[in-house]
């Protein structure tokens, strides 16, 4: 069993096992990691040797970890990045590179419209019936998207919404409330086959999957690495966050999908979201206005070349052909726009 682990801002860490009798056996790691002394690489596959298959990333870690001959030095490599690459081996888990990925870039959609399609797409890829896709959104106005599991009352401030004129929508993955708008916002979302994420916990998942666009946003001079659980931020400030919601259809899915700040306006956003002292305590601010960097500034590009150049990055890294919503996608979103999305009852289904 072969596993692959790109560890966020470290290297890549490779593990090959085999599984006898429920054990690890014959476990070889290897990397483009640094490790000193030599002896600390065998060291690590003797540790391994004999663990239980079903151990889990902390266990295995541990193991490596005590392991180690005293003294060893790790440079892009940690143990807990050894166990999961060990884990993805075991797990069968696939890489990026063994997908033929699929751009869709339309034109602008209604916010209600894109959380349909977010349904549809990740459950087409669950079922086999669409390769794993790179869809990058374009709104046709503003809109508040609110979590899966948050109120309604207290997420969104309808004056402030009604006086921007500000659709509001609920989106089926949980996480916090965003507040988008045409020209200052990238969104984008991965509908990505449920064993590219193999052997990695919840947390790890969110990661992975940003790791290539933190590599796009090195290649335009920023400085951006993940942030636990679900932020993007530079030494300046946030410039995105994620939410994940997996699909239990066919093989699986997982749907991953992120919103960065180009050029936010601050001062409505905090009219039409209630942002809560808590939340921003937690960030450690007590302004909503300081805790968002936007991309526009960082990088002096325009939109419309931001967006290019992270396509360009990905598609670099692991191939991407042009695609588009096929005419049965479109009628299923639509669908859903009426019976689920668009309604009154899903929108404040949490009030």
């Amino acid at each position: 069993m072969h596993g692959e682990y790109k560890i966020p801002g470290g290297k890549l860490v490779v593990a090959d096992v085999d599984v006898v009798d429920g054990r690890l056996r014959g476990v070889r790691v290897a990397g483009d990691f640094f490790l000193e002394p030599d002896d600390a690489l065998p060291a690590i596959d003797a540790a391994l040797e004999g663990a239980p298959a079903d151990a889990d990333t902390a266990t295995l870690a541990t193991r490596v970890e005590q392991g180690l001959p005293a003294g060893t030095r790790m440079l892009g490599l940690t143990p807990e990045g050894v166990a999961t690459a060990v884990r993805r081996a075991v797990a069968q888990a696939t890489d990026w590179r063994d997908y033929d990925w699929q751009l869709v870039h339309d034109a602008p959609q209604s916010p209600v419209l894109h959380m349909a399609l977010d349904e549809v797409i990740t459950e087409e890829v669950a079922l086999g019936l669409r390769p794993p896709t790179l869809r990058v959104w374009e709104w046709d106005r503003p809109a508040v998207i609110i979590g899966s599991f948050q109120s309604l009352r207290n997420e969104v401030d309808p004056e402030g919404v009604a006086r921007h004129g500000v659709t509001v929508v609920r989106r089926i993955s949980g996480g916090g409330a965003m507040f988008a708008e045409p020209a200052s916002t990238i969104t984008y979302s991965l509908a990505v086959p449920e064993s590219l994420v193999s052997g990695l916990s919840f947390q790890d998942s969110y990661a992975y999957l940003d790791d290539w666009v933190l590599g796009a946003l090195g290649d335009m001079g920023i400085k951006a690495w993940y942030q636990p659980l679900n932020d993007i931020a530079t030494d300046i400030g946030k410039v995105a966050g994620a939410a994940q919601k997996r699909v239990v259809a066919g093989q699986g899915a997982v749907l991953h999908h992120v919103t960065m700040s180009y050029d936010i306006d601050a001062d409505k956003m905090t009219q039409v979201l209630r942002i809560g002292r808590e939340k921003l305590s937690d960030k450690g601010t007590r302004s909503a206005k300081k805790r968002v960097d936007p991309l526009r500034r960082q990088t002096g590009l325009p939109r419309e070349e931001v967006i290019a150049r992270m396509i360009a990055s990905f598609r670099d890294r692991y191939g991407l052909t042009e695609g588009q919503v096929t005419e049965d996608e479109l009628a299923r979103a639509q669908e859903l726009v009426r019976t689920k999305f668009g309604t009154e009852e899903w929108t404040a289904r949490v009030p």
